[in-house]
């Protein structure tokens, strides 16, 4: 169906009662007509994202250096521009200790998508003309539990979750290169600087992940299912005066 991305999102929308927007990103090289109101950040787009702004985000209208490499908008640094990250996340932000635990983040996660495409479009699913590459959701705990379990109903596979280094490396980069779906509180610094609510937590669902996801809802008590006890565990459940939803 075409742009049946619009539909999945209404329908997870509906489902979670979801306060804000699914977030669609895609990387592209295509030319893209949307004015952005200024250079933005990564972390920045993906909340108003949510909020139903849409951005083209490139090398020159990221204004995130960390986030253009993370993304693959820009090499990594290398030489002198390294030695200054390594100061600056040690002895600036201080959000790890020694440049060894900076480079053991990094060599144990995920590559970025480096060269991957000229821009990346981060705007609301709903309103999308190309297909998403990965489904970002600002959502709470228990919606975050719901979608894993929906996403996780079809092959039972464990999700590898990864929580470490930058918002922009855990909610898209990481799910890109690996193909998987993530749960990630983010980073400190773009939790601060972007104001998100305490109960934020980011969700991302490759794309091709999204059909299975979509038809499990009516077959998931995660979904609309309705859980069906077998009479043994029913009068345990009385016994010990327990309800469903206990």
């Amino acid at each position: 169906m075409e742009k049946e991305w619009i539909e999945q999102s209404q329908k997870l929308t509906d489902l979670l009662a979801l306060k804000r927007k699914p977030v669609a990103v895609t990387f592209t090289n295509e030319q893209v007509e949307i004015e952005n109101p200024k250079r933005t950040w990564v972390c920045r787009a993906l909340k108003l994202a949510a909020e139903g702004q849409t951005f083209v985000i490139d090398a020159g209208t990221s204004a995130c250096p960390g986030g253009s490499w993370h993304c693959g908008l820009i090499e990594p640094p290398s030489g002198e521009g390294r030695r200054a990250i390594q100061a600056f996340l040690t002895g600036g932000e201080k959000l790890t200790g020694t440049i060894v635990s900076f480079q053991r983040m990094q060599s144990l996660g995920s590559p970025p998508p480096t060269g991957l495409s000229d821009r990346i479009l981060i705007g609301p699913m709903e309103e999308a003309d190309m297909r998403p590459d990965i489904v970002v959701i600002l959502c709470d705990p228990e919606q975050a539990c719901r979608l894993i379990s929906l996403d996780q109903f079809w092959d039972g596979i464990p999700p590898l979750i990864d929580v470490s280094g930058s918002l922009c490396h855990s909610a898209i980069s990481y799910p890109v290169m690996t193909g998987r779906t993530n749960l990630t509180l983010g980073d400190w610094t773009a939790r601060r600087m972007q104001k998100f609510d305490r109960e934020i937590i980011f969700v991302t669902i490759p794309y091709e992940r999204m059909h299975n996801l979509i038809i499990a809802i009516p077959r998931s008590s995660a979904g609309t299912a309705e859980v069906e006890l077998p009479e043994p565990i029913r009068r345990v459940f009385e016994e010990e005066g327990l309800t469903e939803g206990s």
